[in-house]
């Protein structure tokens, strides 16, 4: 008698499981504007660290080390926002993305280690240090925007 109880909640356990899981799915149209909003935020998040690497705004490193790492949490956001569903929804990504997404995945890689290593300096608090890997930051989202954004 006691596999009965077990079953029930083994099979309740299941179909709230599968429930679950069917109304996790997001529509694609709202992971390409999810995806839109992160990148809004990086580049709010990035424009000044930008600027105290080119000298154009003075050296913070309260600010630097904040925004780093929001940049750090926001790169692990956006990237669950290319799944393959978006591909036909309108937006600035080019079909590469999808087509050549072992090239795409090592772009995000990229990303994720530049901005890995600004959080790491802006610990060290060397100036040069930072303002080097703002600058490889920069380049990482530099080079996956030609290569997969439409401009």
């Amino acid at each position: 008698m006691k596999s009965k109880p077990l079953a029930a909640a083994l099979l309740f356990a299941l179909g709230a499981g599968y429930a679950a899981a069917a109304l996790a799915q997001v529509k694609p149209e709202i992971l390409v504007k999810q995806r839109q909003a992160k990148m809004v935020l990086q580049a709010k998040y990035f424009g000044p660290l930008a600027a105290m690497a080119q000298g154009k705004a003075p050296y913070n490193a309260t600010v630097i080390a904040r925004n780093a790492g929001y940049l750090a949490v926001l790169g692990e956001m956006a990237w669950d926002g290319y799944d393959a569903s978006t591909k036909d929804v309108k937006s600035r990504t080019l079909p590469v993305a999808y087509s050549n997404a072992d090239k795409f995945k090592q772009a995000q890689q990229h990303f994720e280690s530049a901005v890995g290593q600004l959080v790491a300096a802006a610990k060290g608090g060397d100036e040069a240090k930072v303002k080097a890997a703002i600058g490889g930051v920069g380049k990482s989202c530099g080079s996956c925007h030609d290569d997969f954004r439409e401009n």
